[in-house]
């Protein structure tokens, strides 16, 4: 347990029916009892049950207000646990906050409740972790999967393939300390199959990380092309609504323009660019060097040409994204011959007409192995780090073993394995670890 008492409003920012202020820590309930009023002290209250009254500063009313105790160890973060369920407004938040400050608490860091919820055995890192993905999802299947990884999914499937990295450890160094004993490890072949099985199961982990990423930041779309061949224009269609200003004037959009949207529960993260085309102005052309890094982070390029216009010189002469998607726009308009054997689809971003089978291509490319409604377990990039190292020596291990190398350096790099597997769940985590995963969270969680 930690020895101060922290404090932060853990409602968003901004006027609201109702605002939360909590505390936590070993005098949170003294604190509490030096600014509350009502029929009984917090200390008296029993845990868990609200009770009406007042948040005074000396004799001066802050406000009316139900509080409540979570005593250590039942609560979130493990220590007591008091909250404050305020009026929403700006102000008397804040003071309903200054007034917990002034009685002995500190203001909280981003993310400290979690911290201590970890710190005191409430949740592995990877539940801690999925709070802010719960938070933060977009989708039914992102706020499945975060859910799941809060239930402890993804962290008891690494607690598993940790506890047979230590059996199998167990058994090599056994081997190294007793050699002489019948407490000898198993041969290498046996040790290698056992090796097979534990790196199938990270495999499998590191497989997911396409489909965390998706699933946390959204498929990057980039939408592509000439000057006025209606990309703004498609990009409305797609939000259902006029983000974009579309102008028949050559190079309106000059920087590139993010908007998230959820095609059938997968988040799209979908950016308009700088029309490419020859010009000597030096902002266009600021906005198309943009667009062309864009790109080379895109999963998908929507590249949008004019079929109503011929085919540029250079169009067959092009490199094309592996994740492209060629649209020929303006189908409400005759077609030039030149397109007429493109493979392409087809579309209007002024009827509509062809945008649902841009729905599909685009579900359709990303993969059904990136997105699987029936596994929604899936790990970021921390884990990917962590993981993908720890498979690297479990193959470097595998390797000494084939070879009848001494024992001993298949050893050394089994205890790296586990040491990277474990980073994963945090049992073995240092501070740079810890202080890089809570300060991503929210002040107040």
């Amino acid at each position: 347990m930690r020895s101060d008492t922290i404090a932060a409003i853990s409602s968003p920012a901004g006027e609201g029916a109702i605002a939360l202020v909590r505390l936590s820590g070993p005098t949170a309930i003294g604190v509490a009892s030096q600014v509350f009023r009502g029929k009984q002290q917090p200390s008296e209250l029993p845990s868990h049950v609200q009770h009406y009254g007042e948040i005074v500063a000396g004799e001066q009313l802050i406000d009316q207000v139900l509080l409540s105790v979570h005593r250590a160890p039942h609560s979130y973060t493990g220590e007591d646990v008091v909250e404050i369920s305020c009026h929403g407004g700006v102000l008397v938040t804040a003071r309903v906050l200054e007034v917990c400050l002034c009685a002995g608490a500190r203001a909280a860091r981003a993310g400290e409740f979690s911290e201590r919820a970890f710190v005191n055995g409430k949740m592995d890192l990877t539940q801690a972790e999925a709070v802010m993905d719960l938070i933060r999802a977009q989708t039914d299947l992102a706020l499945r999967s975060a859910t799941e990884q809060l239930e402890g999914r993804l962290g008891s499937r690494v607690r598993a393939i940790r506890e047979e990295l230590i059996q199998l450890l167990a058994h090599v160094e056994a081997g190294l300390d007793f050699p002489d004993e019948e407490l000898a490890p198993d041969d290498a072949d046996q040790l290698q199959v056992r090796l097979g099985s534990i790196r199938e199961k990270i495999t499998a982990l590191l497989e997911t990380a396409t489909q965390g990423r998706i699933l946390r930041e959204g498929v990057r779309v980039v939408i592509y092309g000439a000057t006025n061949a209606g990309k703004s224009s498609l990009l409305n269609r797609l939000l259902g609504y006029e983000r974009a200003i579309v102008s028949e004037i050559p190079g309106t959009t000059r920087d590139t323009l993010e908007e998230a949207i959820n095609i059938r529960g997968i988040p799209f993260r979908l950016l308009d660019t700088a029309g490419i085309r020859e010009s000597s102005d030096a902002l266009e052309r600021a906005g198309m060097a943009r667009t062309e890094k864009s790109i080379e982070r895109a999963d998908l390029v929507l590249h949008v040409v004019d079929a109503s216009a011929p085919k540029s010189a250079n169009f067959e002469a092009r490199v094309p994204h592996p994740g492209e998607i060629l649209l020929l726009n303006k189908r409400d308009l005759p077609e030039q011959a030149d397109w007429r054997e493109t493979e392409a689809l087809r579309i209007s971003c002024l009827t509509e007409d062809g945008l649902a089978g841009l729905e599909d291509r685009l579900l359709a490319a990303i993969g059904q192995d990136h997105i699987r409604a029936e596994s929604a377990v899936a790990i970021n990039a921390r884990h990917h780090d962590c993981l993908r190292r720890a498979l690297e020596a479990c193959e470097r291990a595998t390797e000494t073993l084939r070879r009848h190398v001494s024992a001993e350096y298949a050893a050394l790099d089994l205890r790296t394995a586990l040491a990277t597997v474990t980073e994963v769940i945090g049992a073995e985590s240092d501070d740079a670890i810890l202080d890089s995963v809570f300060a991503q969270f929210c002040i107040g969680k």
